[in-house]
């Protein structure tokens, strides 16, 4: 062990409240370095790049967050909460169409402000608690309000919950492209697609609707490139 080593590891052994203090200031730099990298960059963005702002050494990094996850879960926990809490809100609306409306504009306000929030929402990214719950109380709350929606007469009746999520993917990838030449266009585009899904917009379809499973492995395959790290 070099005497550079070894005059750090005696500083951050001498008294622990001291060191409380410094780990707790490099996870919170490290927490507010990966929201600006991840909103710049999506949720892929190298992980040195994310230490190298913080200020803070690799090794301190994978000391504070042993897994890329557990990284994610930091910085987004509390905004995937959030969005939880929206869908339940939503759930509650007298009318399923405005509800449903309300919701996914407040989901793609934040596709369009950060790219890591797109690409763990838009893609098959998997083993972050916050976002595996969030993911299964939106396909519930996107079904309810499709089901309450084609019953009270604002829906066409074959449209399914994952005819739904799989186009509002599709228009999720590219809303952070769209801001830098046209911000705000996602919410006309989000409106154009669902003025699809009413009623009387009903028309026959070519092709019948993805399974699940379908959808599941479809976007699993955009996060693949994710899921290393």
């Amino acid at each position: 062990m070099s005497a550079t080593r070894k005059r750090g590891a005696s500083a951050e052994d001498s008294g622990r409240a001291p060191l409380r203090r410094d780990a707790l200031r490099n996870r919170e730099l490290l927490i507010a370095a990966a929201r600006e990298i991840y909103a710049e960059q999506g949720v892929d963005a190298p992980l040195d790049d994310i230490a190298r702002r913080a200020g803070v050494g690799n090794a301190t990094l994978y000391r504070r967050f042993p897994s890329r996850g557990a990284l994610i879960e930091a910085v987004f926990g509390e905004s995937l909460n959030d969005t939880l809490r929206r869908g339940e809100d939503a759930r509650k609306a007298e009318d399923a169409w405005d509800g449903l409306v309300r919701y996914l504009e407040h989901i793609f306000e934040g596709l369009a402000a950060d790219r890591g929030a797109n690409d763990l929402m838009t893609t098959g990214t998997q083993g972050i608690p916050s976002l595996d719950a969030l993911k299964a109380h939106h396909h519930e709350t996107v079904s309810l309000l499709i089901g309450r929606a084609q019953e009270q007469g604002a829906m066409r009746d074959d449209v399914t919950v994952e005819d739904l999520l799989f186009m509002l993917a599709a228009l999720g990838r590219v809303v952070p492209a769209s801001m830098t030449a046209a911000p705000g266009t996602w919410l006309r585009q989000l409106h154009l697609l669902l003025a699809g899904l009413r009623a009387e917009a009903a028309a026959p379809l070519p092709a019948p609707p993805l399974t699940t499973d379908q959808l599941t492995r479809a976007l699993q395959t955009l996060a693949a490139p994710k899921q290393q790290g």
